[in-house]
């Protein structure tokens, strides 16, 4: 992924190979044409050739190219073509003018967002050498209103549309390229298998979700897993396996004496070898479930397996995050799901929280104990032995880290009173500084136009108290997601002037 900003230093354990994003290209134009001025069709298939090649060679997208669409007739055998592929998105490319009906069909057929592109060749007509050919050759945007009103009219408006310049136009570059990686994210959700294993912590109203409501809103399907099924895996690793995830460990964490916290010191060689096989049961689990997500929270007997299972899954759960199979706490399923939308987007996502509020340098803690984004991590994470996991039961080791300094975006996915999900974002920046060594995450975040109006403002949305934080700015991206799947959004910080 071009820019991504995932920080380097973690390519090794971001290793996943996921079924590529499939975009669908179909370029318009009038059939009338073709007879009227000769080799203009082909002069159009160069000019498609151009844009499709400067769309790149992204190995997480495959293209999927249907033939000139120039009558409505051929529109139905596009349509066809594009809904056999199973495309999670289209780009229309307006060629030259084209009737809205060579659009139409295919929108009510396909059923998956479209994007109108409009790009022209050159970048004015030379007027005193002005032919209709040359017009033709340029009209890329003369049906935009026509066939976006068509689209409209059957309840399919375009997903969004660009107009610019068919070569060396930054501006029409990155909007193509946002919508790619939009592309990236709708295939992660629509038939992504996601794992609930146990229930919501108890007393936290706001994690209730009904799985029916997500299988509506993404397309994906919640599968309940029962905690006896990871402890099988466990019980079954071998010591080869156990001894090659305890060396990915030590590779991945930075181990540190004792802090300043009487109940984080340093990780105890049984803490780390029973993390490292739970670890690896919780790869077995994903894979066994072809699972692209995971969400968890259960206590168990006390002293029994599974009371000392679930503490000890927070090193595995967070290399699977790093991964890009996100992992959320406290069965918060909302939350996995934002994750997810971050993760695709190239932002990391990191199970999250609002932690003490800095007073005299007005900034926030966001962080969680538990599960994190480590490949966002601003140097090597910190794995501390914890003695007590306040509020919750056992002991194990935990992540420590801080984001990488620089533009971040929150976004919290929550559901209204009204039954629905809705997605709040805000953008701020993850500041440099010391922050507690307690063996969670924690990053010190800043949002405008001041911390705590910015808290007031956010609580009042009435959002899920955990949240998906990720490295740069995203908000503009993830509302136009929201968009797509018909998810009202809001964003608090652009609601905030200075």
């Amino acid at each position: 992924m071009k820019n991504n900003p995932i920080y380097p230093l973690y390519r090794h354990i971001s290793n996943r190979v996921p079924a590529p994003c499939r975009i669908g290209i179909f370029p318009v134009g009038l059939k009338k044409y073709w007879s009227q001025f000769p080799g203009l069709l082909d002069d159009l298939n160069r000019r498609v050739g151009i844009f499709v090649k400067r769309l790149g060679n992204d190995p997480d997208v495959q293209w999927v190219c249907a033939p000139m669409t120039d009558s409505a007739e051929a529109a139905f055998r596009t349509a066809e073509q594009l809904r056999a592929a199973d495309c999670d998105l289209i780009f229309c490319y307006l060629a030259t003018y084209a009737p809205a009906a060579t659009v139409v069909p295919v929108v009510q057929s396909v059923n998956r967002p479209v994007f109108l592109v409009s790009l022209q060749p050159d970048a004015r007509m030379e007027y005193d050498r002005a032919t209709q050919y040359r017009q033709l050759l340029n009209d890329n945007c003369t049906s935009l209103p026509e066939i976006a009103n068509g689209m409209i009219r059957v309840n399919h408006p375009p997903a969004g549309i660009v107009v610019g310049r068919l070569e060396d136009d930054l501006r029409a570059e990155v909007r193509i390229q946002t919508w790619v990686r939009l592309g990236k994210v709708l295939h992660a959700l629509r038939g992504a298998v996601i794992g609930q294993m146990g229930h919501t912590y108890e007393g936290m109203l706001d994690m209730h979700t009904d799985p029916t409501l997500a299988t509506r809103a993404f397309q994906c399907h919640v599968q309940m897993i029962e905690p006896e099924e990871l402890l099988a895996e466990v019980k079954a690793v071998q010591s080869d396996a156990m001894r090659d995830k305890i060396h990915e460990v030590e590779g991945f964490f930075d181990f540190p004496g004792a802090g300043t916290d009487p109940h984080a010191g340093p990780v105890t060689r049984e803490q780390l070898e029973y993390s490292s096989r739970v670890a690896v049961g919780l790869d077995r689990l994903v894979e066994k479930n072809h699972l692209r997500g995971l969400c968890y929270y259960y206590i168990g007997e006390p002293g029994g397996e599974i009371h000392r299972l679930i503490p000890g899954m927070i090193v595995g759960n967070s290399l699977l995050t790093a991964r890009g199979i996100p992992v959320a706490g406290e069965c918060d399923l909302k939350t996995c799901l934002a994750m997810l939308m971050m993760d695709r987007l190239g932002a990391g996502g990191s199970f999250s929280e609002l932690h003490p509020l800095d007073f005299v340098d007005d900034f926030v803690l966001v962080g969680h104990d538990g599960p994190a984004h480590a490949a966002i991590a601003d140097r090597k994470p910190v794995l501390r032995g914890l003695s007590l996991l306040h509020g919750k039961e056992g002991q194990g080791a935990s992540v420590e880290f801080s984001l990488k300094a620089g533009p971040i975006t929150i976004a919290g996915l929550t559901i209204d009173s009204d039954n629905r999900f809705k997605l709040a974002l805000a953008e701020g920046e993850s500041l440099k500084g010391a922050t507690p060594a307690t063996g969670n995450t924690n990053t010190r975040a800043k949002f405008r136009p001041d911390t705590a109006t910015f808290i007031e403002r956010w609580s009042m949305e009435g959002l899920t108290h955990h949240f998906a934080t990720g490295i740069g700015h995203f908000a503009g991206e993830l509302a136009q997601l929201a968009a797509i799947l018909n998810i009202p959004s809001v964003n608090v910080t652009a609601c905030l002037s200075n």
